[in-house]
Protein backbone atom coordinates (compact mmCIF):
# COMPACT_ATOMS: atom_id res chain seq x y z
CA UNK A 1 0.00 0.00 0.00
CA UNK A 2 2.48 2.72 1.32
CA UNK A 3 5.08 1.58 -1.53
CA UNK A 4 2.89 3.07 -3.98
CA UNK A 5 2.69 6.61 -2.30
CA UNK A 6 6.51 6.15 -1.20
CA UNK A 7 7.30 5.81 -5.56
CA UNK A 8 5.06 8.51 -6.34
CA UNK A 9 6.36 10.47 -3.47
CA UNK A 10 10.04 9.94 -4.64
CA UNK A 11 9.03 11.54 -8.87
CA UNK A 12 7.13 14.64 -7.10
CA UNK A 13 10.18 15.34 -4.62
CA UNK A 14 12.79 14.34 -7.67
CA UNK A 15 10.98 16.57 -9.88
CA UNK A 16 10.78 19.77 -7.64
CA UNK A 17 14.34 18.77 -7.28
CA UNK A 18 14.70 20.13 -10.89
CA UNK A 19 14.11 23.58 -9.47
CA UNK A 20 15.11 23.26 -6.04
CA UNK A 21 18.32 22.89 -5.28
CA UNK A 22 18.74 20.60 -1.78
CA UNK A 23 15.47 21.05 -0.21
CA UNK A 24 14.26 17.63 -0.36
CA UNK A 25 13.20 16.95 3.14
CA UNK A 26 11.18 20.36 3.44
CA UNK A 27 8.91 18.93 0.30
CA UNK A 28 8.20 16.28 1.56
CA UNK A 29 7.34 17.38 4.61
CA UNK A 30 5.02 19.92 2.50
CA UNK A 31 3.79 16.40 0.88
CA UNK A 32 2.89 15.54 3.99
CA UNK A 33 0.64 18.46 5.03
CA UNK A 34 -0.55 17.65 1.42
CA UNK A 35 -1.55 14.65 2.04
CA UNK A 36 -3.01 14.50 5.58
CA UNK A 37 -5.06 17.82 4.50
CA UNK A 38 -2.96 20.47 6.73
CA UNK A 39 -1.38 23.81 5.83
CA UNK A 40 1.97 25.17 5.86
CA UNK A 41 3.68 28.30 7.11
CA UNK A 42 6.77 29.24 5.37
CA UNK A 43 8.87 31.86 7.76
CA UNK A 44 12.10 32.72 6.45
CA UNK A 45 14.35 35.46 4.80
CA UNK A 46 13.54 36.41 1.62
CA UNK A 47 14.95 35.02 -1.38
CA UNK A 48 15.34 31.63 -0.06
CA UNK A 49 12.76 30.01 -2.93
CA UNK A 50 9.54 29.69 -0.93
CA UNK A 51 7.76 30.86 -3.83
CA UNK A 52 9.38 29.17 -6.48
CA UNK A 53 9.39 26.13 -3.91
CA UNK A 54 5.32 26.58 -3.78
CA UNK A 55 5.03 27.00 -7.67
CA UNK A 56 7.33 23.93 -8.46
CA UNK A 57 5.25 21.79 -6.15
CA UNK A 58 1.78 22.56 -7.93
CA UNK A 59 3.87 22.26 -11.44
CA UNK A 60 4.75 18.33 -10.50
CA UNK A 61 1.03 17.81 -9.19
CA UNK A 62 -0.94 19.24 -12.20
CA UNK A 63 -3.24 20.75 -9.63
CA UNK A 64 -4.55 24.17 -10.00
CA UNK A 65 -2.51 27.30 -8.78
CA UNK A 66 -3.17 30.50 -7.53
CA UNK A 67 -1.13 33.16 -5.78
CA UNK A 68 -2.21 36.20 -3.54
CA UNK A 69 0.44 39.01 -2.65
CA UNK A 70 -1.08 40.40 1.05
CA UNK A 71 -0.96 44.08 1.42
CA UNK A 72 -2.37 46.26 3.94
CA UNK A 73 -5.17 47.41 2.01
CA UNK A 74 -6.29 43.75 0.77
CA UNK A 75 -9.86 43.14 1.60
CA UNK A 76 -11.49 39.81 2.76
CA UNK A 77 -13.33 39.80 -0.65
CA UNK A 78 -10.08 40.11 -2.77
CA UNK A 79 -9.23 36.85 -1.13
CA UNK A 80 -12.81 34.83 -0.87
CA UNK A 81 -14.39 36.34 -3.75
CA UNK A 82 -17.85 38.80 -3.98
CA UNK A 83 -21.22 38.71 -5.71
CA UNK A 84 -21.06 41.47 -8.38
CA UNK A 85 -24.45 42.72 -10.12
CA UNK A 86 -24.65 41.83 -13.54
CA UNK A 87 -26.40 44.56 -15.59
CA UNK A 88 -27.50 42.56 -18.31
CA UNK A 89 -29.20 39.99 -16.43
CA UNK A 90 -30.40 42.12 -13.62
CA UNK A 91 -28.78 39.13 -10.47
CA UNK A 92 -25.18 38.91 -8.65
CA UNK A 93 -22.95 36.59 -10.10
CA UNK A 94 -20.47 35.44 -8.20
CA UNK A 95 -16.66 36.40 -8.88
CA UNK A 96 -14.72 34.10 -7.13
CA UNK A 97 -11.39 34.65 -5.31
CA UNK A 98 -8.16 33.21 -5.21
CA UNK A 99 -9.00 30.46 -2.59
CA UNK A 100 -11.29 28.71 -5.23
CA UNK A 101 -8.26 26.58 -6.20
CA UNK A 102 -5.75 23.58 -5.11
CA UNK A 103 -2.80 25.30 -3.67
CA UNK A 104 -2.72 28.39 -2.85
CA UNK A 105 0.36 30.91 -1.87
CA UNK A 106 -0.77 33.42 0.50
CA UNK A 107 2.44 35.48 -0.02
CA UNK A 108 3.44 37.76 3.37
CA UNK A 109 0.77 36.80 5.25
CA UNK A 110 1.29 38.91 8.10
CA UNK A 111 1.47 42.32 6.00
CA UNK A 112 -2.26 42.35 5.72
CA UNK A 113 -4.86 43.05 8.32
CA UNK A 114 -6.28 40.76 10.80
CA UNK A 115 -9.42 41.16 9.21
CA UNK A 116 -8.30 40.08 5.57
CA UNK A 117 -6.64 36.93 7.49
CA UNK A 118 -9.54 36.07 9.19
CA UNK A 119 -10.85 35.78 5.45
CA UNK A 120 -8.47 32.28 5.52
CA UNK A 121 -9.80 31.03 8.35
CA UNK A 122 -12.69 29.36 7.46
CA UNK A 123 -11.06 28.13 4.48
CA UNK A 124 -8.35 26.38 6.04
CA UNK A 125 -10.28 24.82 8.52
CA UNK A 126 -13.52 23.97 6.70
CA UNK A 127 -12.72 24.09 3.27
CA UNK A 128 -15.33 26.68 2.13
CA UNK A 129 -16.08 29.99 1.78
CA UNK A 130 -19.19 32.07 2.57
CA UNK A 131 -20.33 34.80 0.45
CA UNK A 132 -23.47 36.65 1.56
CA UNK A 133 -24.40 33.98 3.48
CA UNK A 134 -24.02 31.15 1.18
CA UNK A 135 -21.41 28.16 1.31
CA UNK A 136 -19.33 27.06 -1.07
CA UNK A 137 -17.09 24.04 -1.06
CA UNK A 138 -13.36 24.23 -2.26
CA UNK A 139 -12.12 21.88 -4.35
CA UNK A 140 -9.74 18.72 -3.07
CA UNK A 141 -6.99 18.80 -2.78
CA UNK A 142 -6.67 22.20 -1.33
CA UNK A 143 -3.65 23.50 0.33
CA UNK A 144 -2.37 26.55 1.70
CA UNK A 145 1.33 27.62 1.90
CA UNK A 146 1.78 31.18 3.69
CA UNK A 147 4.78 32.81 3.73
CA UNK A 148 6.22 35.64 6.32
CA UNK A 149 9.65 37.38 6.92
CA UNK A 150 11.06 36.24 10.12
CA UNK A 151 12.75 39.88 10.64
CA UNK A 152 10.90 42.47 9.30
CA UNK A 153 8.13 43.91 11.39
CA UNK A 154 7.17 47.30 10.32
CA UNK A 155 3.92 48.00 8.61
CA UNK A 156 3.06 43.88 9.56
CA UNK A 157 0.28 42.11 11.83
CA UNK A 158 1.34 39.06 13.76
CA UNK A 159 -0.66 35.94 13.17
CA UNK A 160 -3.19 35.87 16.04
CA UNK A 161 -3.30 32.12 17.63
CA UNK A 162 -5.78 31.47 16.11
CA UNK A 163 -4.97 31.43 12.97
CA UNK A 164 -1.24 29.61 13.69
CA UNK A 165 -3.24 26.98 14.83
CA UNK A 166 -4.94 26.13 11.65
CA UNK A 167 -1.88 25.76 10.09
CA UNK A 168 -0.64 21.87 10.57
CA UNK A 169 2.78 22.35 9.85
CA UNK A 170 5.62 25.33 10.06
CA UNK A 171 8.87 25.33 8.24
CA UNK A 172 12.28 27.41 7.60
CA UNK A 173 13.94 26.69 4.55
CA UNK A 174 17.31 28.22 5.62
CA UNK A 175 20.23 29.27 3.88
CA UNK A 176 21.47 26.80 0.99
CA UNK A 177 25.39 25.45 1.95
CA UNK A 178 28.20 26.72 -0.47
CA UNK A 179 28.00 23.66 -2.35
CA UNK A 180 24.58 24.26 -2.97
CA UNK A 181 24.41 28.33 -3.85
CA UNK A 182 26.74 26.99 -6.25
CA UNK A 183 24.67 24.84 -7.81
CA UNK A 184 21.72 27.39 -8.05
CA UNK A 185 24.16 29.83 -9.90
CA UNK A 186 24.88 26.83 -12.06
CA UNK A 187 21.40 26.10 -12.85
CA UNK A 188 19.92 29.02 -13.08
CA UNK A 189 22.31 30.52 -15.22
CA UNK A 190 21.08 30.54 -18.73
CA UNK A 191 17.55 30.07 -17.84
CA UNK A 192 15.05 29.39 -15.55
CA UNK A 193 14.13 25.20 -15.18
CA UNK A 194 11.17 25.53 -13.38
CA UNK A 195 9.60 27.05 -17.02
CA UNK A 196 10.18 23.36 -18.69
CA UNK A 197 8.96 21.47 -15.69
CA UNK A 198 6.07 19.24 -16.26
CA UNK A 199 3.98 17.31 -13.87
CA UNK A 200 4.77 13.74 -12.83
CA UNK A 201 1.07 12.62 -10.79
CA UNK A 202 -2.56 13.17 -11.81
CA UNK A 203 -5.44 14.77 -9.58
CA UNK A 204 -6.45 10.99 -9.23
CA UNK A 205 -3.17 9.68 -8.41
CA UNK A 206 -3.00 12.40 -5.55
CA UNK A 207 -6.44 11.34 -4.16
CA UNK A 208 -5.07 7.61 -4.27
CA UNK A 209 -2.03 8.61 -2.59
CA UNK A 210 -4.44 10.50 0.44
CA UNK A 211 -6.85 7.68 0.54
CA UNK A 212 -3.97 5.07 1.64
CA UNK A 213 -1.84 7.54 3.72
CA UNK A 214 -5.64 7.19 6.30
CA UNK A 215 -5.24 4.30 6.32
CA UNK A 216 -1.76 3.73 7.96
CA UNK A 217 -2.33 2.19 11.50
CA UNK A 218 -1.27 3.64 14.24
CA UNK A 219 -0.72 1.10 17.62
CA UNK A 220 -2.64 2.37 20.89
CA UNK A 221 0.71 3.08 22.51
CA UNK A 222 1.73 5.53 19.87
CA UNK A 223 -1.55 7.54 20.00
CA UNK A 224 -0.87 7.87 24.10
CA UNK A 225 2.80 8.53 23.19
CA UNK A 226 1.28 11.52 21.28
CA UNK A 227 -1.38 12.67 24.12
CA UNK A 228 1.46 12.53 26.72
CA UNK A 229 3.32 15.29 24.29
CA UNK A 230 0.71 17.12 24.22
CA UNK A 231 -0.55 17.34 27.52
CA UNK A 232 2.66 17.98 28.64
CA UNK A 233 3.15 21.47 26.67
CA UNK A 234 -0.04 22.50 29.43
CA UNK A 235 2.41 22.02 32.06
CA UNK A 236 5.47 24.01 31.21
CA UNK A 237 6.16 27.26 33.40
CA UNK A 238 6.97 29.23 30.23
CA UNK A 239 3.72 27.99 28.28
CA UNK A 240 0.66 30.01 28.87
CA UNK A 241 -1.66 27.90 26.85
CA UNK A 242 -0.09 24.35 25.45
CA UNK A 243 -1.21 22.53 22.21
CA UNK A 244 -4.93 21.92 22.26
CA UNK A 245 -6.62 18.92 20.32
CA UNK A 246 -6.50 19.96 16.78
CA UNK A 247 -2.35 20.08 17.17
CA UNK A 248 -3.29 16.65 18.46
CA UNK A 249 -4.87 15.51 15.64
CA UNK A 250 -2.34 17.36 13.28
CA UNK A 251 0.38 15.27 14.75
CA UNK A 252 -1.06 11.51 14.37
CA UNK A 253 -2.43 12.70 10.79
CA UNK A 254 1.23 14.09 9.65
CA UNK A 255 3.13 10.83 11.46
CA UNK A 256 0.82 8.58 8.93
CA UNK A 257 0.84 10.65 6.18
CA UNK A 258 5.33 10.94 6.84
CA UNK A 259 5.23 6.97 6.98
CA UNK A 260 3.24 6.53 4.04
CA UNK A 261 6.01 8.30 2.29
CA UNK A 262 8.64 7.01 3.87
CA UNK A 263 6.89 3.39 2.45
CA UNK A 264 5.49 2.05 5.43
CA UNK A 265 1.91 1.18 6.46
CA UNK A 266 2.41 1.42 9.96
CA UNK A 267 3.84 4.55 12.43
CA UNK A 268 6.70 4.35 14.24
CA UNK A 269 7.91 6.55 17.19
CA UNK A 270 10.53 8.62 14.88
CA UNK A 271 7.75 9.67 13.04
CA UNK A 272 6.17 11.06 15.95
CA UNK A 273 9.81 12.87 16.89
CA UNK A 274 10.49 14.33 13.60
CA UNK A 275 7.25 16.06 13.33
CA UNK A 276 6.65 16.95 17.05
CA UNK A 277 8.49 20.79 16.43
CA UNK A 278 6.82 21.67 13.21
CA UNK A 279 3.90 20.84 13.88
CA UNK A 280 3.76 22.06 17.72
CA UNK A 281 5.80 24.64 18.28
CA UNK A 282 4.33 27.29 16.83
CA UNK A 283 1.24 26.27 18.89
CA UNK A 284 2.43 27.67 22.21
CA UNK A 285 1.53 30.36 23.70
CA UNK A 286 4.69 31.68 25.02
CA UNK A 287 5.24 34.13 28.41
CA UNK A 288 5.85 37.47 27.39
CA UNK A 289 9.70 38.07 27.28
CA UNK A 290 11.06 35.16 25.41
CA UNK A 291 11.54 34.91 21.70
CA UNK A 292 8.53 32.89 21.14
CA UNK A 293 9.80 30.83 17.95
CA UNK A 294 13.11 29.81 19.42
CA UNK A 295 12.04 29.12 23.01
CA UNK A 296 8.32 26.99 21.98
CA UNK A 297 10.86 24.79 19.86
CA UNK A 298 13.29 24.08 23.06
CA UNK A 299 10.07 23.56 24.95
CA UNK A 300 9.17 20.50 22.59
CA UNK A 301 12.92 18.82 22.46
CA UNK A 302 12.96 19.22 25.97
CA UNK A 303 9.44 17.69 26.32
CA UNK A 304 10.48 14.76 23.81
CA UNK A 305 13.89 13.78 25.70
CA UNK A 306 11.64 13.69 29.10
CA UNK A 307 9.29 11.39 28.06
CA UNK A 308 9.71 7.91 26.84
CA UNK A 309 8.64 6.65 23.53
CA UNK A 310 6.89 3.62 23.65
CA UNK A 311 8.77 0.10 22.72
CA UNK A 312 5.96 -2.01 21.08
CA UNK A 313 5.45 -3.77 17.80
CA UNK A 314 4.34 -1.32 15.68
CA UNK A 315 3.59 -3.23 12.85
CA UNK A 316 0.77 -5.27 14.23
CA UNK A 317 -2.62 -4.32 11.36
CA UNK A 318 -5.82 -4.69 12.62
Amino acid sequence: MAENIQEKGKKIIENVGKVIVGKEETCRLLLTALLSEGHVLLEDMPGTGKTKLTKSLAASLSVDFARIQFTPDLLPSDVTGMNVFNRKTNEFDLRRGPVFTNILLADEINRATPRTQAGLLECMEERQVTIDGISYPLSSPFLVIATQNPIETSGTFPLPEAQLDRFMIKLSMGQPTAEEEEAILHRFGMEDPYDKLQSVVTAEDLAAMKKEAVGVYVHEALEKYIVELVSATRKKEKVIAGVSVRGALALMRASKAYAALLGRNYCIPDDVKKLAVPVLAHRLVISYGYQKGDEAQKIIREILEEIPAPTEDFTKVL
